[in-house]
């Protein structure tokens, strides 16, 4: 008789702690980013992460790992209802290409929409309660089945992001960055050497994209995150967040 279906519980996981993350980056230091992925979705991560992409500039490299290794790791997407209509096509056009089966979108609450931002402009004078709703809680409601997240944060994106661990603690998951360390030229590299699709909009002077209202075209010299809430004293959406508030990076 054939063995039945392993139902994975994950009601009673131990949370990931700022050990274990600790702990992990000391264990993959020096481990090349295939080899490390390769290691923990085929090994104790499998069935309990999962890969969160903004389909953006640069988010190819991350996903053609992951689905080199195992096309089945769900991918998951916010659709904040603010994207760039290139980017829902990138989507599309990048999920086919890799073959993902498991790519999952997901929207705001519209109870929630309807009590806190029922005109849709709430981006124009609250972006950190726009981006709260919008994004942050509709990730943690994707997030809720896994253990373990995977980001495609890179620290040459920005001042804040320099010092990015390739693990971290984040409400009680693993948080992994696997490309923590890579610059724009060893991306450039990988887009060629597998021939990856461009975002669209990166030729136009969008290194880095988000929703349409609050991204803009960066100019030579800046951070490529510059063009994200241009004007406003603000660097993230809220979904990544440095551990002492107030202590971030000047640049």
């Amino acid at each position: 008789m054939a063995e039945p279906a392993r139902v994975l519980d994950y009601v009673d996981v131990t949370p990931f702690t700022k050990v274990d993350a600790a702990e992990m980056n000391a264990r993959f230091e020096g481990v090349a980013t295939q080899d490390m992925l390769a290691e923990l979705l085929a090994g104790e991560l499998k069935g309990r992460v999962a890969a969160v992409s903004s389909f953006g500039a640069e988010s190819a490299v991350l996903l053609h790992m992951v689905a080199e290794i195992d096309r089945d790791v769900p991918v998951i997407f916010v659709n904040t209802q603010k994207i760039f209509g290139e980017t829902l096509q990138y989507r599309d056009e990048l999920a086919e290409r890799l073959a993902l089966t498991d790519l999952r979108v997901f929207r705001p609450d519209p109870r929630l929409l309807a009590n806190k931002d029922a005109t849709g402009l709430r981006w124009n004078y609250d972006p950190d309660g726009c981006c709260d709703l919008r994004k942050v809680e509709p990730l943690r409601r994707a997030l809720g089945p896994f253990d373990a997240w995977i980001s495609g944060r890179k620290g040459f994106q920005a001042g804040t992001r320099l010092a990015m661990p390739r693990f971290e603690e984040d409400e009680g998951r693993l948080k992994l960055n696997p490309l923590a360390d890579w610059d724009k030229s060893r991306l450039e590299a990988y887009f060629a050497a597998h021939q990856l699709p461009r975002h669209p909009m990166e030729a136009q002077g969008y290194p880095s994209i988000g929703c349409a209202p609050c991204t803009s075209k960066v100019q030579p010299g800046e951070d490529p995150r510059a063009g994200r809430w241009r004007g406003w004293d603000k660097v993230e959406c809220g979904i990544h967040v440095a551990e002492k508030p107030g202590e971030e990076p000047v640049f």
